[in-house]
């Protein structure tokens, strides 16, 4: 892939208004689904209201989902940069690092959950959910970075704003998906 076409923030484009340029689309992109998110949560009142300790553990579901995918962006858009990167290695590395770190943090949540509330439907729904979207975490990070790269747009820029909301709507959807199933 010639990489001379895509517009990368370096010392050449390091204005302000190129910055905003570069950086606004993919901001109002991740505000837009940001407010989707609200609407998503929303959805899950019933069993807030039910078991309100599910609401205890959504910060943590959605900020370790998108720090594990923040990471793999991160890590594939330098690579990209430097045209190392083959989507297809990456791929496969990322899915096995997702469900790796799915089942780490989902069985370290569950464990924590169970310790401090003495509640198995409360302990398996954080558990389940963590370790859910742990895993899808990377490859939708992967997705994202790969797309903004195949349309020439700079994914080191655009790809932490969009992967991020992506995920962070993914994994509530998940957490009350799961915590719905559970304990409704």
């Amino acid at each position: 892939m010639n990489h001379d076409k895509i517009q990368y923030a370096d010392d050449d484009y390091e204005s302000i208004r190129t910055l905003l340029k570069l950086r606004i689309p993919t901001l109002i992109i991740g505000l837009i689904l940001g407010i989707g998110i609200s609407f998503a949560t929303s959805s899950f009142e019933e069993v807030i209201k039910k078991q309100v300790e599910i609401a205890f553990f959504l910060p943590f579901v959605v900020y370790i989902a998108a720090a594990v995918g923040t990471q793999t962006e991160a890590i594939y858009s330098r690579d990209l940069r430097t045209g190392r990167a083959k989507f297809h290695n990456y791929f496969r590395k990322e899915l096995v690092l997702g469900i790796i770190f799915g089942l780490l943090f989902g069985s370290f949540t569950g464990l924590i959950a169970w310790l401090w509330l003495k509640n198995n439907l409360v302990a398996v729904s954080v558990g389940t959910a963590t370790a859910l979207a742990v895993t899808t975490a990377p490859i939708i990070a992967l997705l994202v970075t790969q797309t903004l790269q195949t349309i020439r747009k700079d994914p080191a820029a655009g790809a932490g704003p969009i992967a991020t909301v992506i995920q962070d709507m993914t994994s509530i959807l998940i957490y009350g998906i799961v915590s719905s199933a559970i304990i409704l």
